[in-house]
């Protein structure tokens, strides 16, 4: 249990962080259930169990509110400096892969990133939020692998690190947003693994 204080922000009430905070979940739910256009400043107060005052105070606009709600569903990312050693990524991608199977087969994560990909013509805003707290940020620990592994002699010296990035994040969104049918982790294990042999990656 939290033990932070509502804080004030201008005149009247404090703030609840477990109020903000089921307003968070319930917009990213009701992002993955119906939609961009679906969700309403409504919606999310009568899911998160407050009032529509309380929504709207804290929020300008729907677009506001559930670009917050991606940011703050990310996940714990490492810093890009806290990337292994060249050496020793072969053996850390082994026990990596199986997590990340199960985490691109997960539904929820699967929706949501299909729901985002198709806002960005008329909410660009939250694609911005997904890229900026959500995909750069492995995008960046992942670059950080590459050049390591470059360095060490297990990619080639003439590889494009950044157009190789572009090239497994494309293969990435075709098999997981294109493809029909719900995928199995191991399926998914399987494909990562084949697709960063292609790359390069000694695995």
């Amino acid at each position: 249990m939290t033990t932070e204080k509502p804080r004030r922000e201008g005149p009247g009430r404090p703030r609840d962080p477990q109020a903000d905070a089921a307003i968070l979940r319930a917009a990213v739910d009701m992002l993955v259930e119906r939609g961009v256009d679906q969700t309403s400043m409504e919606g999310i107060a009568k899911r998160a169990g407050v009032a529509k005052v309380t929504v709207y105070r804290r929020w300008k606009s729907k677009e506001d509110l559930l670009a917050q709600a991606i940011e703050a569903a990310r996940e714990d990312i490492p810093d890009a400096s806290a990337a292994p050693s060249a050496e020793a990524l072969p053996d850390v991608l082994e026990t990596l892969l199986p997590q990340w199977g199960e985490v691109l087969a997960d539904p929820k994560y699967r929706a949501l990133s299909a729901r985002l990909l198709g806002a960005g013509p008329d909410h660009p805003g939250l694609l911005a939020a997904y890229w900026n707290h959500h995909v750069l940020p492995r995008r960046l620990r992942a670059r950080a692998a590459l050049l390591q592994s470059q360095t060490a002699g297990l990619l080639p010296p003439e590889t494009d690190v950044d157009v190789l990035l572009d090239m497994m994040s494309g293969a990435v969104i075709q098999y997981l947003l294109l493809e029909p049918g719900p995928p199995k982790p191991a399926d998914i294990t399987d494909y990562l693994r084949r697709l960063l042999r292609q790359a390069g990656f000694p695995v």
